[in-house]
């Protein structure tokens, strides 16, 4: 099992407590990704939006890219999962930049590629939003142009959202046995998003379910690689699997229960719930989401994460039998909250 984290670009996870004790800056968070080198994880995911989807608009949020660009050169062996949304990025300029901090960081630097959902975001930006199944289409072909431009000397391309002429991009990512270009993951749960994933993508990332959940999504993601191996007329490499988890580890399950109560009491005054509402009405997910849900993004109380160190372990382990390879964790406060997983979970695995 590999551990990874969300770096929280927008000061925490939370959307009932205003204050977690991380800011929202670049010394919290090239002090979380150095830290958390020294005691076991492998990956951190840099989210990207332009707004503060958690504490509300007017609340501060660390750029994706320029974060990522930073941290590539303050860090040593963790992989930097950047978020990117088509609509937002021209793929071209965008694949020459991603090249140019794959080097920075000697081929730590991977993709997660979100179709954007937030509506209003895309408006006070001046970016293009298409609904639900014209997004993977205009994904289709901006991941067509960044795969191209990473991968031939000249590239060219002519398709309804993007046209490219002699594309020359050096230098190209770095290139390594296992690894042909740095790692593209998406998610999404929709049969367009599911198919185009298992054609053109890496890994397959889900929202937070228990194992029992994730096992037969992923016995479906393994049968379209397999049919899109086919179609294509070539082996493509087997596809690896992430969930999102929301970790809280304690040592009696009164404390849990504490702390769980903490974090889900939100209402609908709460900073960013309209924003759950523009999400709900932007995406087709597969189950319904519930308020205390939406209290932690990504579903990751579903994920099962919580409880006392014996049990935590034995949820990891049945991620494991089911497929996954990643564990995406949120918590609050990261820093200390990680420290704890790390200690309890990571280690004891070990």
């Amino acid at each position: 099992m590999r551990y990874g984290y969300w770096m929280p670009v927008f000061g925490g996870w939370l959307r009932n407590v205003e204050d977690e004790g991380m800011a929202a800056s670049w010394d919290y968070v090239k002090r979380l990704a150095q830290r958390s080198e020294e005691i076991g994880y492998d990956l951190t995911l840099v989210a990207e939006l332009l707004l503060n989807d958690i504490k509300g608009i007017e609340a501060p949020s660390l750029d994706a890219w320029s974060t990522a660009a930073a941290l590539a050169a303050v860090t040593e062996r963790l992989e930097l999962m950047v978020a990117v949304r088509p609509s937002f990025h021209p793929p071209a300029i965008l694949a020459k930049q991603a090249a140019n901090i794959d080097r920075i960081s000697n081929g730590r630097l991977s993709l997660n590629v979100v179709s954007a959902w937030w509506k209003d975001e895309a408006r006070r930006y001046g970016a293009a939003f298409d609904e639900h199944d014209d997004r993977y289409g205009r994904t289709k072909e901006w991941l067509d142009v960044v795969d191209g431009a990473w991968s031939n000397p000249t590239f060219s391309y002519h398709g309804k959202y993007y046209n490219n002429d002699d594309i020359v991009l050096e230098p190209k990512p770095v290139s390594r046995a296992g690894r042909r270009r740095p790692t593209i993951y998406a998610g999404g749960e929709s049969d367009t998003a599911k198919s185009l994933i298992a054609r053109q993508c890496d890994a397959y990332v889900m929202h937070g379910d228990p194992a029992e959940r994730i096992a037969p999504k992923i016995a479906d993601m393994r049968q379209r690689r397999e049919q899109a191996s086919e179609a294509l007329g070539v082996d493509l490499p087997p596809m690896t699997f992430g969930v999102a988890a929301y970790s809280i580890v304690r040592d009696t399950e009164r404390e849990v229960k504490a702390e769980i109560e903490r974090i889900t009491n939100v209402t609908e005054g709460s900073p960013g719930y309209g924003n759950y509402r523009d999400w709900i009405a932007n995406t087709k997910l597969e189950q319904q989401v519930s308020l205390q849900d939406y209290s932690v993004s990504n579903r990751g109380l579903r994920a099962g994460l919580v409880g006392t160190p014996d049990q935590v372990a034995e949820r990891v382990a049945e991620f494991s039998a089911a497929g996954v390879d990643l564990l995406l964790l949120q918590c609050s406060p990261q820093l200390e909250e990680m420290e704890r997983f790390a200690e309890n979970v990571i280690a004891a695995r070990v």
